[in-house]
C-alpha cells in the first residue's frame, strides 16, 4: 500500500508548482487503509487545515484513479515525525510556508523563471538589470528592490529568477518566497496558536533572502503591516537582501503603514511597461520555441501588432492559433490569426469571470452556489475546473483574481487549469466539451 501512495505522491508533484509539494504534499504519511477509507497523516494542525483546504480535491482524485474506485480521505496530526531522533509525542509543530532550508530551497522556483529566459526590451531593461545585480551582487548599492508592474507583465518571473540565481550559485543560502497573502495568513495563524516567536525567529533570523510577492495584498492588513516593518528592519539592519512586487506603489496602497511604506521604498523601485513591438515579437517566437511550435514569421509581427495589452494576451494569441490550427486542421496563416485576433479582442471588452461562471453552469447543470462551494463531487469539481481554465483563457485574469472569484487560493486555480489542459489532450470527452463552452464564448451567445 506504501507503494501505491508514492505513486499518487509521484502524480501530483507533477500537477502542482514545486514549492506547493515540498511544502504540503512530501510530508504526508500514509497511516492506514481501512475498507474504503484512507487515513493519511499531516505533520501538524496547520498543514492538514491547509491541506484540506487546498489540496484535497487532488489527492482523492489521484487515489480514486489509481484504486478506480470512490475512497473516503481521512486527514490526521501524525506523530510519526521525529525530532532529533524523537517521536513529538503529539506536541503540535508550527511550521512556515515557502521558508526554505539548503537542501530543498530550489525546488520552490518555477525551472522556467530564469534570467535566461527573460525576454529584455526598453520596457523592462532596468527591472531586469536592476534585478540581475541585486541576484549577482555585484554593481548594486541596494539591498532592497522593489519591481512595479500590472498583471502579466514579468515582475513574478524576474522575481524568481533572482531566488533561482542565488540558489544556484550557493545552495546554503536561506531564501523565502512567499506571498503577502501566505505572510499574513502565517501570522495569524502563529498568532492564535501562541506560535509568535518561532515566527518572528524564522523570517527575522532564519532568512537570508526575502521575497515577498504581491505587496499590494497587505491593504488595510494593521497588525500584518506592523509585524512586517518590523521584519524588514531586522532584516535590513542584518545587510540581507529584499524583493518586493506590486501592482501599486507603496505609498498609493490604499490602508498602508506610512512607515512601512517608506520601508518598502528605501532600496531601488523598478517598473516594467508594456513591452514595445519589437519585444512583444521576441515574446512569441520565445513562446513559440518553448512550446515547439512553428509559426510563420508574417503570422508572428501579426499577432505582435495587434496584441498589445500584456504578454498574457500574447500568450492566448500564441495558444488560440496554434490551437485553432491543430483542431479544424488548417495551415497557420494571417487569415487564421486574423480571426483569433479578433475574439481575443471581442472577449476581452465583453468576458468576465462571472460571465464565463454562469454559461458554465447552465451547460453542465450546476447551480451557482455549487460551483463555488467546497463540494468534491466530480460532478461539480470538474465543471468548476473547467470554469477556471476558460477564465484563464479568455479574461486575461491571474491566477490569483481567478482563485478568488471561485473562492480559492492561487494554488487551487493553478492546479485546476493544468488538469483541464492535461484531459483536453488525453479525454475525448472534455476536449468537446471545453470546445463547445468556448464557441459560445466566442460567438457572444451567452
Amino acid at each position: 500500500m506504501q507503494s501505491v501512495w508514492n505513486q499518487v505522491k509521484t502524480q501530483i508533484h507533477k500537477k502542482i508548482p514545486h514549492h506547493s509539494y515540498v511544502n504540503w504534499i512530501e510530508s504526508i504519511e500514509l497511516l492506514d487503509h481501512r475498507g474504503d477509507e484512507i487515513v493519511l497523516g499531516c505533520p501538524n494542525i496547520f498543514a492538514r487545515k491547509w491541506v484540506t483546504k487546498h489540496h484535497i480535491d487532488l489527492i482523492n482524485a489521484e487515489i480514486e484513479r489509481v484504486f478506480q474506485a470512490p475512497c473516503r480521505i481521512t486527514l490526521e496530526v501524525s506523530n510519526g515525525h521525529k525530532e532529533n531522533g524523537d517521536r513529538y509525542q503529539g506536541r503540535e509543530q508550527f511550521v512556515l510556508p515557502n521558508v526554505t532550508d539548503k537542501h530543498q530551497a530550489s525546488r520552490f522556483f518555477h525551472k522556467d523563471f530564469t534570467f535566461d529566459q527573460f525576454v529584455v526590451g526598453m520596457s523592462n531593461d532596468f527591472a531586469y538589470r536592476a534585478a540581475l545585480a541585486l541576484a549577482c551582487g555585484t554593481g548594486c548599492y541596494e539591498n532592497a528592490l522593489y519591481i512595479l508592474s500590472k498583471t502579466g507583465l514579468g515582475k513574478s518571473h524576474l522575481s524568481q529568477a533572482i531566488g533561482n540565481h542565488i540558489l544556484n550559485q550557493n545552495d546554503s543560502v536561506r531564501v523565502c518566497y512567499i506571498t503577502a497573502e501566505d505572510f499574513t495568513n502565517a501570522m495569524v495563524y502563529a498568532l492564535r496558536h501562541d506560535s509568535i516567536e518561532q515566527f518572528k525567529e524564522k523570517y527575522r533570523r532564519q532568512c537570508d533572502v526575502l521575497l515577498l510577492e504581491d505587496v499590494q495584498f497587505l491593504s488595510g492588513k494593521e497588525k500584518t503591516q506592523i509585524e512586517l516593518g518590523y521584519t524588514l528592519d531586522t532584516l535590513l539592519a542584518a545587510g540581507k537582501k529584499l524583493i518586493f512586487t506590486s501592482t501599486h506603489l507603496p505609498d498609493d496602497i490604499p490602508k498602508m503603514n506610512g512607515k512601512l511604506a517608506s520601508r518598502l521604498s528605501s532600496g531601488i523601485i523598478s517598473d516594467i511597461d508594456l513591452p514595445d513591438y519589437e519585444t512583444r515579437v521576441r515574446i512569441i517566437n520565445r513562446k513559440a520555441s518553448l512550446r515547439s511550435l512553428e509559426l510563420p514569421q508574417d503570422v508572428v509581427h501579426y499577432l505582435a501588432s495587434q496584441l498589445t495589452k500584456h504578454v498574457r494576451q500574447l500568450e492566448s494569441g500564441l495558444i488560440g492559433v496554434a490551437a485553432k490550427s491543430s483542431l479544424l486542421q488548417v495551415p497557420v496563416d494571417v487569415k487564421l490569426a486574423e480571426n483569433v485576433v479578433k475574439n481575443i479582442a471581442r472577449r476581452s471588452q465583453e468576458l468576465t469571470i462571472e460571465k464565463i461562471q454562469e454559461i458554465v453552469c447552465k451547460h453542465c447543470k450546476v447551480s451557482m452556489e455549487e460551483l463555488l462551494s467546497r463540494s468534491r463531487k466530480r460532478s461539480i469539481v470538474q465543471p468548476r475546473q473547467i470554469a477556471m481554465y476558460l477564465a484563464r483563457r479568455y479574461t486575461g485574469q491571474s491566477f490569483q483574481a481567478i482563485a478568488r472569484s471561485f473562492n480559492r487560493y492561487h494554488a487551487t486555480a493553478l492546479h485546476a487549469i493544468g488538469v483541464v489542459e492535461r484531459l483536453i489532450r488525453e479525454q475525448e470527452v472534455v476536449q468537446k466539451q471545453v470546445e463547445f463552452l468556448s464557441r459560445r464564448l466566442e460567438s457572444g451567445d451567452l
